[in-house]
């Protein structure tokens, strides 16, 4: 069943999934109401303290022919029940779940050729449900805005503390870590430094706590990309073209990824599968979608001639 959503113009249904370690799961996917007959359509899966509100995105996959919905994934956004922690996964298969069921949605309303859009911790998800997923057959292609391959840390820290967080995460999954920057999500909100309206109880401007058992399900699926994926379906990663990592506000926030190193992107974005696409877009944000207008300009630019050599 498909009531209205929060968001003007789209539509949203809950799924009732199996039961977590916390209780009962229930997953919202959203589509955009469209006068569109086309079978080929767009699942866009969204970051960690993220939920789908760009509608911006939608309305460029329409104009691409795409028929567009997104996933919350359980614990984010508009799937978020009482009982749960935010944002919070024991194992990366828990969110595959999630595209799976989505996945069984478009299927049912006729969609037959599925472009797979996962933006950071959505990426991620994106790129392991492409190599082992159930139902990947259903993915044709994967588009990467800024994914989450490897922990943005210093080396050494990724060699010796990183195993040990995760060792923890097994034990007191509910272990609360130190958090994440506020200056992205200040860079982003309109009653900051930016230019985007969402919900802050969805998306807080401070971030959801980091638990343990979070980290260590993002740790053994960043292992298995290092590992190399065999995706076998057209892969564009962008990224921006460069990363920065400020204490506080600063100009150059608004023309650089100060969530991720882009350098990890670059590394491992070619061991993802044979027919893999880097484009870097210079003066973008963390989430490209959300740059300013010229680097947002060249997101969609590069997208739509990515989509145009693939699909023919």
């Amino acid at each position: 069943m498909w009531v209205p959503d929060v968001l003007d113009g789209f539509e949203q249904t809950t799924l009732t999934l199996p039961d977590a370690h916390d209780g009962p799961v229930e997953v919202v996917v959203v589509r955009r109401r469209t006068q569109l007959t086309t079978t080929a359509g767009v699942l866009y899966v969204h970051g960690f303290v993220d939920y789908f509100f760009q509608t911006h995105l939608a309305d460029f996959y329409e104009q691409q022919g795409l028929r567009f919905y997104a996933v919350d994934l359980r614990r984010h956004g508009r799937s978020l029940r009482n009982h749960q922690q935010p944002n919070t996964i024991r194992h990366i298969d828990e969110l595959l779940a999630d595209v799976t069921a989505a996945l069984r949605v478009t299927a049912d309303d006729g969609i037959d050729w599925t472009l797979l859009n996962g933006h950071s911790t959505g990426g991620l998800v994106a790129v392991v449900f492409a190599a082992r997923g159930i139902g990947r057959e259903q993915v044709d292609a994967v588009l990467l805005n800024s994914p989450f391959l490897d922990m943005n840390l210093p080396a050494w820290q990724e060699r010796f503390l990183e195993p040990v967080l995760a060792a923890v995460g097994k034990v007191a999954p509910n272990l609360t870590l130190p958090g994440l920057s506020t200056v992205y999500g200040e860079s982003m909100h309109v009653d900051h430094h930016g230019a985007w309206d969402f919900d802050q109880r969805w998306k807080p401007v401070a971030g959801f706590p980091t638990r343990a058992g979070w980290f260590r399900a993002i740790h053994q699926a960043q292992a298995e990309v290092a590992k190399g994926l065999r995706i076998e379906v057209p892969v564009l990663l962008l990224h921006a073209g460069r990363s920065a990592w400020p204490k506080e506000w600063a100009d150059d926030v608004a023309s650089a990824d100060i969530v991720l190193d882009v350098a990890d992107m670059r590394r491992l974005g070619p061991t993802l599968g044979a027919q893999v696409e880097l484009v870097a877009i210079e003066d973008g944000v963390h989430d490209l979608v959300l740059s300013a207008p010229d680097a947002r300009a060249r997101t969609f630019r590069a997208i739509s001639d990515w989509l145009g050599r693939i699909r023919g």
